[in-house]
Order: structure tokens, then C-alpha cells, then sequence
């Protein structure tokens, strides 16, 4: 507890993807007060031709009521 999934457009490199999975536990920690070996993240890369079928169709659309954050796409 917690995991995150976090999807987005194919990284620009492995070093971008660990990058931001040690930000997101940081920040996890922090808010959180849990402890490193608590946090898991998956990084899930989805092209920008299959983001609005696979990601804002299937995921952000159905659940816009549950985001903390909507896109302002």
C-alpha cells in the first residue's frame, strides 16, 4: 500500500521511467508518512495513436466523477 499505475506516452528513456517512479514514491511517502518498501509503481507506455481507445475512452472518461485530477484534454 499504495500502488500506483501510471500510464502515459512511451518514455524517452529506461533513466525517465526510474526518474519518475522515485518522484512518485517520494511523494507518496511524504503525504503518506508509509515507508519506501510499502510503495510499488508500474509504468504502463501506450502510443499516442491507441492513448484515446485504450487510456481516455476506457479509463478517464468512465471515471471522471472518481479523478482527483482530470486531464484538460
Amino acid at each position: 500500500m499504495p500502488h500506483v499505475v501510471v500510464k502515459m506516452y512511451p518514455a524517452d528513456s529506461e533513466e525517465q521511467k526510474v526518474k519518475l517512479s522515485s518522484e512518485i514514491t517520494k511523494v507518496i511517502m511524504s503525504v503518506t508518512g508509509k515507508p519506501d518498501a510499502a510503495v510499488s509503481i508500474r509504468i504502463d507506455e501506450v502510443s499516442e495513436d491507441k492513448w484515446m481507445q485504450e487510456v481516455y475512452n476506457k479509463e478517464i472518461i468512465p471515471h471522471l466523477d472518481d479523478l482527483y485530477k482530470k486531464p484538460g484534454y
